[in-house]
């Protein structure tokens, strides 16, 4: 097998099977495109005629270099074409019956050198390999969608394949300027296997009306830096496609976060299978498009109060840490009279400063003028105790998580501020109806969870627990807009939306890495380069530190009781160990000392 791969065939030309014969055929290699559908034959000369063409009035390409790229290309409507070809890649539909069929068809076609590649995310490569002729040449070779853009190319052995073969797709993968990643053969490899199970949770959380489908979306795009929204994402993929990928996992590891959310089986049996169809979670202008239009579900308003919002002038904020004195920036920054309240004077004042050098950044790159922070900064007065809040509209309290610390807080609250003061929690994981309970106007109090930095980041979660009034969350949903965050709503529950979501698919990566299954590297590279995050799972768990997404996970599995949700045991040894991430200098991975 050790044979250079210059002449491929790829049977399947749909969006995924196209984009790989683009890919290919600018690398150099002589391509055969192959498809019963005579349709999708000439949509895949098409495609790649209207890119290569793009590319030459971009100045990337010459018309001579266009020219040979798409004489490389020819298509057929038969599978003798790829009797040539020294390696395979089909991309047919996700079923067992039609990728066997093709397998076994190949098998008295190529040549016994060929490697046979499937390009599944769901089905198992062993199962395939095994009803082959030569099992020893078939593995996985799975392309992220769009993929001339994706870098990620999973590559998948299974028990039966040849080292030679794998070597020889490897080395194909990173002459196509691929980033290659070597996993076992298990449903979903490295990438889907991690994000399906989050896309899955998201579409439950939707189906029990815990959150809007646009706030879900939003919050995971806001708060996360994701690239798109998990429902969004699923309409792009296929709800169909999802429900399959979901079953086999499902099938494979029994894991009740990956039984697929029923929504997502309503949603196929109808045909609403997302944006190929016109409909899905979203509604779009036509089949195919990616533009989204109203629908029976578009929010009516534009996010802002009704009319029964308190007026705001005067925010009081309790605390002295980094989450503290980002909040107190956002409301200066915004017109707020701000009180920054803390311990001891000396707190309160060091909380300040670490305000102004915030704003003073800002200034040195030219976001801010040095009248606007010199303006915000006299906003702001510092204070020792809570007995500056005595005139304040909204308090919001930005303390450590610590439940009896938080219902101490409230219940000084409840004394100092004035009636009709709305009184919010900043926690990201305990119960805002137990600070709620700790005074005597639990109406009057609401979750407004920041995210950190406070100053830079556009979500706030707003929790309303079941005694908060219309009239305290309308009240915040004003403030939101009027400091320019992006207001979300939500119950008062473990996570909210975006922990509830993001950290499950944490922690299935740590137990990735504590089954053997991929490296460290391999998992961050993979959901980077596959899934578009801004980082890997390691290095996000680094930054936020392994104690507190311990005590994330913990809250979550308490709340909803699901053992898929118990924290990964690698974890746990972590922290016991005192390995916290960066903050020690030794996480998952290990830091230089800070000086």
């Amino acid at each position: 097998m050790d044979i250079p791969l210059s002449t491929i065939a790829v049977v399947g030309l749909g969006t995924m099977g196209t984009g790989i014969t683009e890919v290919l055929a600018r690398a150099g290699r002589e391509v055969i495109g192959i498809d019963i559908d005579e349709s999708a034959t000439a949509h895949a000369v098409g495609v790649f005629e209207a890119s290569t063409a793009r590319a030459v009035e971009r100045g990337r390409i010459t018309e001579e270099e266009r020219s040979a790229m798409l004489a490389r290309f020819r298509t057929f409507t038969d599978l003798g074409a790829a009797a040539d070809a020294d390696l395979v890649i089909e991309v047919v539909p996700e079923s067992y019956e039609i990728k066997q069929q093709v397998f076994r068809a190949l098998d008295a076609i190529v040549s016994p050198t060929a490697i046979l590649a499937t390009g599944t995310n769901a089905l198992s490569v062993t199962r395939l390999a095994a009803d082959s002729a030569h099992p020893e040449r078939v593995l996985g070779l799975h392309f992220f969608n769009p993929a001339p853009a994706m870098r990620l190319v999973e590559v998948v052995s299974s028990v039966l394949t040849a080292p030679t073969a794998v070597t020889a797709v490897t080395a194909l993968a990173r002459e196509l300027g691929k980033e290659p990643v070597a996993v076992g053969d298990r449903p979903g490899f490295v990438a889907d296997g991690l994000l399906f199970g989050y896309l899955n949770q998201a579409a439950a959380m939707y189906e029990a009306r815990y959150a809007s489908r646009e706030d879900i979306d939003a919050a995971m795009r806001l708060g996360c830096g994701l690239p798109m929204g998990p429902l969004a994402l699923l309409d792009l993929i296929g709800v169909d496609t999802a429900r399959t990928v979901l079953e086999a996992m499902y099938a494979a590891s029994r894991d009740r976060l990956h039984a697929p959310a029923p929504v997502l089986r309503q949603l196929s049996e109808a045909g609403l299978t997302g944006r190929k169809t016109g409909r899905g979670f979203y509604t779009y202008e036509a089949p195919g498009s990616g533009t989204v239009v109203r629908d029976a579900l578009t929010p009516l308003d534009d996010g802002r109060g009704d009319g029964s919002e308190r007026t705001v002038r005067s925010v009081g904020v309790a605390g002295s840490g980094t989450m503290a004195s980002g909040i107190a920036e956002v409301f200066a920054k915004a017109g707020y009279v701000v009180v920054l309240a803390a311990r001891s004077q000396e707190k309160a004042d060091a909380a300040k400063a670490r305000v102004a050098k915030s704003l003073g950044r800002s200034v040195d790159k030219g976001r801010l003028t040095g009248e606007a922070r010199d303006d915000a900064l006299a906003r702001i007065t510092p204070a020792g105790s809570l007995d500056a809040f005595d005139d304040v509209d909204l308090a919001v309290e930005a303390v450590t998580e610590d439940l009896e610390v938080k219902r101490q807080l409230f219940a000084a609250l409840d004394k100092v501020c004035k009636p009709g003061a709305v009184l919010a929690t900043t926690t990201s994981s305990l119960p805002v109806v137990a600070c709620a309970r700790a005074t005597t106007r639990p109406q009057d109090v609401i979750g407004m969870h920041f995210f950190n930095p406070a100053p830079a980041m556009k979500l706030v979660e707003v929790v309303r627990t079941v005694l908060t009034s219309d009239e305290a969350h309308a009240t915040v949903r004003e403030v939101c807009a009027t400091i320019r965050k992006h207001p979300v709503d939500c119950g008062d529950r473990a996570g909210f939306i975006v922990n509830a979501l993001l950290f499950p698919y944490l922690n299935n990566a740590v137990k990735m890495v504590q089954e053997h299954y991929a490296t460290l590297d391999d998992i961050d590279a993979a959901m980077k380069l596959g899934g578009g995050y801004p980082m890997g799972p390691f290095e996000l768990l680094d930054v936020v530190g392994l104690d507190v997404s311990l005590a994330i996970e913990r809250a979550l599995h308490r709340e909803f009781r699901d053992p898929g949700l118990a924290p990964a045991p690698l974890l746990e040894h972590l922290v016991a160990a005192g390995c916290l991430g960066r903050k020690t200098g030794r996480g998952f991975r290990e830091y230089a000392a800070r000086r």
